[in-house]
């Protein structure tokens, strides 16, 4: 690598995340980049964030391509320094720590350098601090040599369109019959893409190397499976085409990669499921009173009269001062021993659809708001939710999840618990129904409360306890309000 070329890996933008799909480049090879000015949009199973240059100069490479999923810690982008001379992009080695190929091989004189070299550039940067992550800006600490067992792994230019690079040189040092044959992370989406195994590909590159025509091979000559008798025309044609699904005999009509938010969401409750023993209550309840006082607040021609959902916000986090067990978080220590760790305070987290999947933006101190207060949070970060702006923070430390299934059309929901929180209030749609009021059948608005907890931060008797005081706030809310 020249030492006037600076490489920016993708940094970790916040809580651990590992990856990311890069969505748009905001900048092109040739164009001028100033410290700090937005290079990428990527999407992570967070948020949609903004990456900014930690350096200055013209930009040599990008590498990757809109759509692409990329590892932290992988490069993002390589600028050349303000000044320097302009010169083709060219493999350049770089040590790639504990996730290099372990081959033993030994590091040349050339890739120890160039080594040496990334980590001297690196440690120039703007100082801005990205979520989780900031630039040295000069620090001169660190590790100075290459870890010991480490290989240089050679950085490679994005596959043109029409011709194929030529075979990076870490070719020669993967291990054959492993999934490291493959370099190009193009040539995995490829394969992905495609429904191809690389596992059943022999690789035409250097010691086996699986190269992008590999895979452009075996998608144009599938393995054809033998049709049965009775087998349909339609169904061995797409038996031919390698779309046929082995266990249902149907064809296949489409694969969605599971990415973004929906990976984290999917994550998220299978760990949910998996680790709470989770109970559920519900209630019926009027909520007449409520909709004719919001009514009545209305005629006041009051702007900003809350929406039912910050009233029952509020009932909520007033429930949870009386009942804090539900407002706590299950953890088991390094040790192995267990305990339920208690906050001084409330996040109220609420869920959102947007087009990116389901989140869940907490209302952070909810139990310091009034109603027309939530109200206004509550908008905010819906907003936000929906644009793909809201920051890690927003949609990563609720205490206790209120979700408003109503708006759907349901009546209730045998909920999953927001992990790692123990509890979560589920209100139905408000109908009409027949209801007893002081002995005489009447048609009132009535709703359903659904409450799942962890049976291990509390017993039924608590949980019934806080959902019998939220259906009762809603049935006299003027009176509820009062006392809060």
């Amino acid at each position: 690598m020249s030492s006037d070329l600076q490489v920016f890996r993708l940094p970790d933008l916040g809580e651990g995340l590992t990856e990311a799909e890069l969505v748009n480049w905001l900048v092109a090879v040739g164009d001028e980049v100033r410290v700090d000015q937005p290079i990428a949009e990527v999407e992570t199973a967070k948020s949609m964030v903004e990456v900014p240059s930690p350096y200055a100069g013209t930009v040599a490479e990008l590498h990757g391509a809109a759509g692409e999923t990329l590892d932290v810690g992988k490069p993002l982008i390589s600028i050349a320094r303000v000044g320097a001379a302009q010169a083709p992009a060219t493999p350049a080695a770089y040590s790639d720590g504990p996730s290099a190929v372990s081959t033993g091989v030994e590091v040349t004189p050339a890739a120890d350098a160039a080594a040496e070299t990334y980590r001297t550039e690196e440690k120039a940067g703007s100082g801005n601090v990205l979520i989780g992550y900031g630039t040295p800006g000069g620090a001169t600490g660190g590790r100075t040599r290459p870890r010991k067992g480490s290989i240089a792994v050679v950085d490679r230019a994005p596959e043109p369109a029409v011709t194929e690079p030529a075979e990076p040189l870490v070719s020669r040092t993967r291990v054959p019959g492993k999934l490291s044959a493959v370099i190009s992370p193009l040539v995995r989406k490829m394969a992905r893409d495609h429904g191809v195994s690389l596992d059943a590909i022999n690789g035409s590159g250097a010691s086996g190397l699986i190269m992008r025509r590999d895979v452009e091979a075996a998608i144009s000559t599938p393995e054809t499976p033998a049709a049965a008798p009775n087998v349909p025309a339609a169904a061995a044609q797409a038996a031919a085409e390698g779309s046929l699904d082995g266990r249902t005999g149907l064809a296949v009509s489409s694969r969605t990669a599971v990415r973004g938010v929906r990976k984290a969401v999917a994550a998220n409750m299978t760990r949910s499921r998996s680790e709470i023993p989770e109970a559920t209550v519900w209630v019926d309840v009027d909520a007449t009173a409520l909709l004719e006082m919001r009514a009545e607040l209305k005629k006041r021609a009051r702007q900003d009269t809350p929406g039912l959902l910050a009233f029952i916000a509020r009932f909520v986090t007033a429930g949870l001062k009386k009942y804090p067990a539900l407002n706590t978080r299950f953890e088991t220590t390094a040790d192995g021993s267990q305990e339920i760790v208690g906050f001084d305070g409330i996040n109220l987290g609420f869920a959102a659809q947007t087009d990116r999947g389901l989140v869940v933006p907490s209302v952070r101190n909810a139990h310091t708001l009034s109603a027309r207060e939530l109200d206004a949070e509550i908008r905010r970060l819906t907003a936000v939710a929906r644009e793909g702006k809201a920051t890690p923070t927003e949609l990563g430390s609720g205490t206790f999840t209120l979700n408003n299934y109503g708006v759907f059309g349901v009546d209730g929901s045998a909920a999953i618990i927001n992990y790692p929180e123990v509890a979560m209030l589920g209100v139905g749609r408000i109908i009409d129904k027949p209801w007893v009021v002081n002995g005489q059948l009447a048609v009132r608005k009535v709703t359903e409360l659904t409450l799942a907890f962890d049976h291990r931060v509390c017993d039924g008797e608590t949980a019934a306890g806080f959902l019998r005081y939220v259906a009762d706030a809603i049935e006299n809310p003027g009176g509820a309000l009062a006392d809060m």
